[in-house]
């Protein structure tokens, strides 16, 4: 005897959709909190200390995680173990990178220059995957790129060589999205993330140990919800894959930039000045043309 499936309606895919978008847009804000965590924490402890805190903590998430869905064995089963090592210790240094960013620049300013990744990515799988680059997609990457120059303003004798780490660490990023498309064609979402709890663990407790300094209590507490809303937000972004589109939910990654800037005036007094507004927006306007349907 068949089964006979019920399509979903419009107004089901809808509704759908729109919690999706909620969804993103909650992790969004998670995201930005985080972040004015962090600036908070880098003024008294070094970037590597907070990164090994955080890594131990998304290794036992990966551990329990991975026993409740079948156990790690089969998780420890990977296709390209040697990309998976240089995904992960990638993901260590882009990490590293744009701690020292928020130790040196505002929450606005660093998020604004990083935004430039999503068409960084869009170029890097073009050279390295293989993938066709649209046309559309080519002017929005000059438009980011111009939104990118207005930000940092080189040769107008205010650029400062500290706006080039968030742009490392936009480099960075890129390479590590390239590299999990990659990877995950092969790879289960179980083996990507416990290959990268792991090295990321390792990689960042032996650059920590060395310089390690004791938190205070308010530090400690810091750090855990730090660790713990890091979870929470790729949970909630995982969640809302499955109910909304990536492509439909890229735009609204954006939001994070406006969740950022707006954590930077309230939590630390910053100035938004008109090139990085303009300079931002540009390069919001150039993600959203290359990925809108």
């Amino acid at each position: 005897m068949s089964t006979v499936v019920e399509p979903i309606s419009e107004a089901g895919r809808a509704k759908s959709t729109r919690l999706g978008i909620g969804l993103c847009l909650m992790s969004m804000f998670v995201f930005a909190a985080q972040d004015g965590i962090t600036k908070i924490l880098v003024k008294d402890l070094p970037v590597s200390q907070l990164m090994m805190v955080r890594y131990w903590f998304f290794l036992l998430f990966a551990l329990c995680f991975l026993r409740m869905k079948g156990g790690v064995g089969n998780a420890l089963k990977s296709a390209h173990p040697w990309l998976q090592l240089s995904r992960s210790l990638i993901a260590v240094f882009d990490i590293m990178v744009f701690g020292l960013a928020l130790r040196f620049l505002g929450l606005a300013e660093t998020h604004a220059i990083y935004a430039i990744f999503p068409l960084l990515t869009m170029g890097l799988a073009a050279l390295l995957l293989g993938e066709r680059i649209s046309p559309r997609q080519c002017v929005a990457g000059v438009i980011g790129f111009a939104g990118t120059l207005i930000i940092l303003k080189p040769g107008m004798g205010v650029f400062s060589l500290t706006s080039l780490i968030p742009l490392a660490g936009a480099v960075m990023f890129a390479f590590f999205s390239v590299l999990t498309r990659k990877i995950s064609a092969v790879d289960s979402f179980g083996t990507n993330m416990l290959y990268m709890a792991f090295w990321g663990a390792l990689a960042s407790t032996l650059m920590a140990a060395p310089q390690w300094v004791t938190p205070s209590s308010t530090e400690w507490g810091l750090l855990l919800v730090l660790s713990v809303s890091g979870v929470i937000a790729q949970l909630l972004l995982l969640q809302s894959l499955k109910y909304a589109a990536a492509v439909t939910l890229q735009p609204f990654n954006y939001s994070l930039l406006l969740f950022a800037s707006v954590f930077g005036v309230t939590w630390f007094g910053e100035t938004l000045q008109t090139s990085l507004v303009v300079g931002a927006l540009l390069v919001v306007l150039g993600g959203i043309y290359a990925f809108r349907r």
